[in-house]
Formats: structure tokens, sequence, C-alpha cells
């Protein structure tokens, strides 16, 4: 299956003049939907790292969410970068623009209807608040898996539920996955590593995770995720590695 990502881009982000809500988001968009997110990249306003970005990720066939910098402001890159990302230049959009002016009338021009220029091929996503458009687009002659979405929160979220339950349904509900796992009292991770490199090596299909409790006992939650049968006969299996090392746990 192919991975889902997002890239969160504005140095206002960076710089803590604006706090992100996109990451959370999606977790629990794509996390209702029985989707999973592989990567999440933070960018600046600096152009030539976006295109970057954007070329290799496009190149992978990830299925990207990418928030911010579609605007209409000279700071605002993302557009163009996608368009250099895909070698194709930006053109107006016919039925963006016509949504432009059905909301603001003449107030559309000559500024608002920049936010129209889009990477040739590109499809609409629309927006429900303000009708300023977001957009979509592919490789050359392949389905569009990068979808370009506003900043603001309000108008990018139920755009992207819309791209989900518009062209991803089919992918909803069909991961064999499952995630569990125990709390591990009485130990640190350093105490179990050794544990850990033998669990990875009995079940290399399988991802483990180790997160440590700050509290007044050293506790460790420690657990696997991957296809549900495996993982279910992994947690066994630590139950009994970690009761026959003599430290307590407990199912979380």
């Amino acid at each position: 299956m192919q991975s889902f990502g997002i890239y969160i881009i504005g140095d206002e982000i960076l710089s803590g003049k604006r706090q992100d809500a996109h990451l959370c988001f999606v977790i629990e968009a794509l996390k209702t939907r029985g989707l999973q997110l592989s990567w999440a990249n933070y960018l600046g306003d600096i152009p030539a790292q976006i295109t970057a970005s954007l070329k290799a990720s496009m190149t992978r066939g990830d299925i990207v969410f990418s928030f911010g910098g579609i605007g209409a402001t000279p700071d605002d890159y993302t557009r163009q970068c996608a368009a250099d990302a895909l070698g194709v230049p930006l053109v107006r959009h016919a039925d963006a623009v016509a949504e432009i002016v059905a909301q603001y009338a003449e107030g559309a021009y000559p500024k608002r209807v920049l936010m129209a220029d889009f990477p040739q091929g590109a499809d609409l996503i629309p927006n429900p608040i303000n009708r300023v458009a977001g957009f979509s687009v592919g490789l050359p002659n392949q389905k569009h898996t990068h979808y370009f979405v506003p900043g603001f929160p309000e108008m990018a979220h139920p755009m992207v539920e819309w791209v989900l339950d518009t062209h991803y349904k089919p992918l909803f509900h069909t991961q064999d996955y499952l995630e569990s796992s125990i709390i591990v009292t009485e130990a640190g991770e350093s105490d179990l590593i050794d544990l850990m490199n033998t669990m990875l090596k009995k079940y290399p299909m399988l991802k483990l995770f180790s997160l440590p409790k700050s509290n007044h006992r050293r506790t460790t939650e420690l657990g696997l995720k991957g296809e549900s049968a495996q993982v279910k006969q992994a947690i066994a299996t630590l139950k009994t590695e970690v009761s026959r090392l003599g430290y307590p746990w407990e199912v979380l």
C-alpha cells in the first residue's frame, strides 16, 4: 500500500509565530478510516527545498497532503514549487477562477484570481469556507497523489477529509493492523534492550516501540505493531520473557 505523508509549509511554523494544527488532525483523520500516517515534514519558505521535497515524494508515489503556501502573496511559493517539481508551467484554471469570482465578484481581480494559477493538469479540491480551491497533481499519465490545501485549519481540514472520502474510500479499513503493548515496571529501557533485540530477530516483520515513563518509579511501555496475528503471538512471547526476567508488567 502507498504511504501517506504530509508537508507543513511556512516559516511561521518553524519560528513559533503559529502553532501547527495539522499533524494531529491528519493522524486522527487517517486512523478513523483505518489508515496510518507514515511521515511528516516541516518545511520553511525555501523554494528549492520545497521543490526537491515534492519531487522526491512524487517519485516515490506517496499520497501526500501539503498545507500552506498556496495564497497570492509573494511569500507563497508552494504552487510554483509544485509546478517546478513536475516540470510544467503554472496556468490559470478556469474552474478555480469561476469559484473565486462567485465568492468575491469584482473583488476577485486583480489579486485574488492569482490563487487560481495551478500547475498545468491540476484538478480542484473544493474549499467549503471561501471557495478558493486547493489543487491536486500527479506525475504525467499517473493518478494524482499530491493534494495542496491552505494553511488555515478551518479550510484545510474539511478539504483533506473530502479528498480521503472521494478518492481513497477503497483503502479504508483494508489493512490487517494491530498495535499492542504492556507496561513494564521496575525496568528502564536499558534493562530491556537485549529483550528488544531478541524480539526484533524473532518477529522481523513487526515494528517494536519502547516509551519510558517519567514518574516516581522506573516504567517502560513496550509494544509491537503490525499484522494482527503476528502481534498477538509476539505480545504473548513478550509477556513470557518479561516475566522470566523478573519484571512486573501489566496490560496497558
